[in-house]
């Protein structure tokens, strides 16, 4: 199994945050499947590659602890495909999302 991860912070309340991160995933052409306060499921829409190369993006955001000012978002990418190859499908929908994600203001990659 294939299996990317990044955390990011950002100064933005959690509400708008989810609101952007699921616009963001949207615009990288995934559906999203399941969205709580804290948590997106987005899934790539199946028919450009077979089954096992499917991509699953997950977001956890964790709200600002005690005495800190910014949202934590860790971003996991995954699919069934063994990552024998460096540059794989799963790799690149992570690098996608991780770019979409840069591109939003105030994101600052940890």
């Amino acid at each position: 199994m294939a299996r990317y991860t990044n955390l990011f912070t950002t100064p933005d309340t959690v509400p708008n945050l989810r609101q952007t991160l699921a616009e963001t995933l949207k615009s990288c052409g995934l559906n999203l499947v399941y969205e709580t306060s804290d948590y997106l499921l987005a899934q790539e829409k199946p028919g450009q590659v077979s089954y096992l190369q499917l991509a699953t993006v997950e977001v956890f955001i964790t709200p600002p602890r005690l005495g800190k000012n910014r949202v934590e978002v860790n971003l996991v990418v995954k699919n069934e495909e063994l990552a024998l190859r460096r540059n794989n499908h799963c790799q690149r929908i992570f690098e996608q999302v991780n770019q979409a994600i840069a591109d939003a203001d105030g994101w600052k990659c940890l």
